[in-house]
């Protein structure tokens, strides 16, 4: 298990600190995304990882040289929704539109304020923020609708939802329930009880510094599995939070 977490966590590093350069709105700047998602690039970032021991900075890749809710719906044509929508901070920007209650978000909140940063401030322009709805496809069809509430919570706890839905056989339920790990950048790696104080010290060992579980937030799951052979649909919902998995 330390090891598995290890090489996970390192992944996350890079992945975080390519985030951090080049994720912006992609109308304002031209993304690298073809060099980004390549089998080559990813090699050549893997080989960054040292198995034996913690990364504590890694610089980004050169491709080329909160108040959150998530919901997924499946119809019985087995057309697939998955939607995410978030407010940021508590009651986001505070301004409320006149007649309809409806507060409005801060997602402006993640602009950079370094003149030159890919997502600097400008007129027009989308902000990084941390929404990842997501839908798995399986020969061209959806299989797989899901996602993970919780900042950047999300992309981590969508890499282990995923690690634990293929790699380990587990049911969507099981794939949501098991014991999570959310890395901070700069502060430490918190991990959930359930994995177990053994597996926390190997990891420390390996140069991680380890957080108790309750200065870590975990994320909130929901997915909906389409089994295309038979037809069946399976639902999940995160035992961490509110919410359920319905159908009729």
């Amino acid at each position: 298990m330390a090891e598995y977490l290890h090489l996970l966590v390192e992944a996350k590093r890079l992945a975080f600190a390519d985030r951090e350069v080049f994720i912006a709105d992609p109308d304002a700047l031209e993304q690298p995304v073809r060099e980004l998602i390549s089998k080559d690039y990813a090699s050549r970032r893997r080989d960054l990882i040292d198995p034996g021991r913690a990364n504590p900075s890694v610089p980004p890749g050169r491709p080329r040289g909160s108040d959150t809710v998530y919901l997924s719906v499946v119809d019985g044509e087995r057309n697939a929704v998955s939607f995410i929508n978030s407010l940021f901070f508590g009651f986001g920007s505070g301004v409320v539109v006149e007649g309809t209650g409806i507060a409005l978000h801060n997602r402006g909140s993640g602009f950079s304020l370094t003149r030159g940063h890919r997502n600097s401030l400008a007129p027009r322009k989308r902000p990084f923020h941390t929404l990842i709805p997501a839908l798995v496809l399986r020969g061209g069809q959806p299989w797989f609708s899901f996602g993970v509430m919780g900042g950047d919570m999300q992309a981590q706890g969508h890499v282990q939802v995923l690690a634990n839905l293929i790699d380990f056989g587990m049911n969507p339920q099981q794939a949501g329930d098991a014991a999570r790990f959310r890395h901070y950048d700069g502060e430490g790696l918190a991990l959930e009880s359930a994995i177990g104080d053994g597996v926390g010290r190997r990891l420390a060992a390996r140069g991680h510094q380890i957080l108790g579980a309750a200065q870590g937030g975990f994320g909130g799951y929901q997915g909906i599995l389409i089994d295309a052979a038979s037809g069946v649909l399976a639902g999940a919902s995160d035992h961490r939070k509110d919410g359920l998995a319905i159908g009729w």
